[in-house]
C-alpha cells in the first residue's frame, strides 16, 4: 500500500464535499423528475405515444452533441472565477427555470402546439443542464489529487445524490392524487415549480463554495473566439481522439456501459413483476409497493452500500472494489428469483442490499478512477487538463447506452410475450420476464468484470503520476 497521505491541500473540507454533493443531487433529481413527468405527456396533455417517443429521443441526440462541446469550452475557459464555477452557477439557474417552463403546457391546446412547445423547450433545457452538469463532473475530478480522497469525495457526493431517487418515485403518487390537484396537468405544472426551484437553490452551491484547481498552472489552452471556431473544432476532434486512445478510460466506459445499461434494460421489469406476478394485475393492491421498492433501494445504496464500497476501495484498491461489488450484485440479482413471491411481498426487499452494490459502487468508483485517468492524460499529452472532455465523453457513453437500453427493454418485453393491454399476464410470460430480469443484468455485470480485469492504474502508479505532475508544474 502507498505511504502517501493526503496533505492539507488534498483534503477536501466537509462543506465543499456537501456543496459538491448538492450538485449531484440536482444531477439526479432533474433527469429523475423528467422521466416521471414525461409519462404524463400521454395522460395529462394528450400527446400521441409516437410523438411522446420522439420527445424523449430527439433531445438525447442533441445532448450527445452538446456534451463534448461544453466539456471542451470549460477546459479552455480563462476566467478569474475559474474554468468550472461560472458555468455551474449560471447552468443551475437556467436549468431550474427551463424545467419549470418546460411543463407549463395547456392540455386544451392542440397536440401539435404542445409537441413543438415541448420539443423547443426540451432543447433549451438540455443545453442549460449540460452547461451545469458537465463542468460539475469535471470539477469533481480536480478537487483533489489524492487517490483515496477522490473516492471519499465521490462516495459522499453519490450518497447525497441518492436522496433524489428516494424522492422521485413519489412524484407518481403526488401528481395523480385528486385530493391535491384538480387534474394531472395541474399536478405536473405545480410540481415543476418545486423541482425547478430546488434545483436552482441546490445547484448554485458548488459554484459558490467549491474550490477549483489553481488556474495559473493550466497552460496551452485554446482561444475561444469566433475567428478560432474552425481551429477549435479541429482541436476538439484531436482531444476526443486522445481520450479514446486512453486504454484505462476505455475500460471504464466499457464496464459502465455494461453494468449501468444491463440494469437499465430491466429497470421497469420490477414494476411489472410486482403488479402482475405478486398482485395479479390488481392496481389497488399494488398501491405504493413499487415506490417503496425504489425508495428502499436508494436508501440502502446511500447509507449502507456506498460507505462500504468507499472503505473497500481505499483498503483493497478501486479495481478490486469494483470486482467485489459487482460480484455481490450478481448474487443479489439471482436472489430476486426467491425474493419476488406472491405469498410474502415483503421478501422483495431482501435482495436489495446486495443488488445495490452494482449501481451503488459503479459511479463512486468510476468517477474516482476517471480522476486518476485525467492525471495519466496530462502525463502523456500535457496541458491543458481535460477533465471536462473526459467527463463529457464518459457521460455521453452512459446516455447513448441508456437510449439503447430503453429500445432493447421494449424488445425484451415483446420477446417474452408481455401484453401491455392485458389485465393479467400468463404464467409463462411472467416466468420468462422474471428470468430476463435476472439473467440480463447478471450477464452484463459478469462481462464488465472481465473488462475491468486488465485495468492497471493502481494506487502506486497513480501516486507516481501525481509526483511527476507536481514536479512538472513546479508546485510545492
Amino acid at each position: 500500500m502507498s505511504e502517501n497521505v493526503a496533505t492539507r491541500k488534498q483534503k477536501i473540507p466537509i462543506l465543499e464535499k456537501a456543496a459538491f454533493g448538492s450538485g449531484h443531487l440536482v444531477n439526479n433529481l432533474l433527469p429523475g423528475a423528467l422521466g416521471v413527468f414525461q409519462f404524463f405527456l400521454l395522460t395529462a396533455f394528450g400527446i400521441d405515444p409516437f410523438l411522446a417517443g420522439l420527445l424523449g429521443g430527439l433531445p438525447r441526440l442533441f445532448d450527445a452533441i452538446t456534451d463534448p462541446i461544453v466539456g471542451y469550452v470549460s477546459d479552455n475557459t480563462k476566467s478569474r472565477f475559474g474554468r468550472r464555477k461560472p458555468y455551474i452557477f449560471m447552468g443551475a439557474i437556467l436549468s431550474g427555470l427551463m424545467f419549470i417552463m418546460l411543463w407549463q403546457m395547456n392540455p386544451e391546446a392542440s397536440q401539435m402546439y404542445n409537441f413543438w412547445y415541448f420539443l423547443l423547450l426540451s432543447l433549451l433545457f438540455i443545453t442549460a443542464n449540460t452547461i451545469f452538469s458537465t463542468p460539475l463532473i469535471a470539477l469533481g475530478y480536480e478537487m483533489s489529487g489524492d487517490y483515496k480522497e477522490r473516492t471519499r469525495l465521490m462516495g459522499f457526493a453519490q450518497t447525497i445524490g441518492q436522496f433524489a431517487w428516494m424522492i422521485v418515485p413519489w412524484f407518481w403518487v403526488i401528481i395523480a392524487n385528486p385530493n391535491l390537484f384538480a387534474d394531472q396537468a395541474e399536478g405536473v405544472r405545480t410540481m415543476a415549480w418545486f423541482v425547478g426551484g430546488a434545483c436552482i437553490l441546490l445547484g448554485i452551491l458548488p459554484g459558490l463554495l467549491c474550490r477549483e484547481i489553481d488556474n495559473k498552472n493550466i497552460t496551452n489552452q485554446a482561444d475561444l473566439t469566433f475567428k478560432d471556431a474552425i481551429a477549435n473544432v479541429k482541436d476538439l476532434t484531436s482531444k476526443m481522439m486522445q481520450v479514446f486512445r486512453n486504454k484505462p478510460f476505455v475500460r471504464l466506459c466499457g464496464a459502465t456501459f455494461l453494468v449501468f445499461n444491463g440494469f437499465q434494460m430491466v429497470a421497469s421489469f420490477s414494476y411489472f413483476i410486482i403488479l402482475f406476478y405478486l398482485f395479479n394485475g390488481d392496481y389497488e393492491l399494488t398501491g405504493s409497493w413499487p415506490a417503496w421498492f425504489s425508495t428502499i433501494s436508494a436508501f440502502m445504496t446511500a447509507f449502507v452500500v456506498i460507505p462500504i464500497i468507499t472503505w473497500m476501495a481505499n483498503r483493497y484498491g478501486k479495481r478490486n472494489a469494483f470486482i467485489y461489488s459487482t460480484l455481490i450484485s450478481i448474487v443479489g440479482y439471482v436472489l430476486k428469483w426467491w425474493g419476488f413471491t406472491p405469498d410474502n411481498p415483503w421478501l422483495m426487499f431482501v435482495p436489495i442490499p446486495l443488488m445495490a452494490f452494482g449501481i451503488g459502487g459503479l459511479f463512486v468508483l468510476m468517477m474516482s478512477m476517471t480522476a486518476d485517468v485525467c492525471d495519466l492524460d496530462e502525463l502523456e499529452n500535457g496541458m491543458p487538463r481535460k477533465e471536462g472532455t473526459y467527463g463529457a465523453v464518459y457521460w455521453w457513453m452512459v446516455k447513448l447506452g441508456q437510449g439503447l437500453a430503453l429500445v432493447l427493454s421494449g424488445a425484451v418485453l415483446s420477446l417474452v410475450g408481455f401484453d401491455q393491454n392485458a389485465a393479467t399476464q400468463s404464467a409463462e410470460v411472467m416466468t420468462n420476464l422474471r428470468i430476463a430480469d435476472i439473467v440480463i443484468p447478471a450477464a452484463t455485470a459478469a462481462i464488465a468484470i472481465w473488462v475491468m480485469w486488465g485495468y492497471d492504474l493502481t494506487e502506486e502508479k497513480a501516486d507516481e503520476i501525481q509526483k511527476e505532475l507536481v514536479r512538472r508544474r513546479g508546485e510545492l
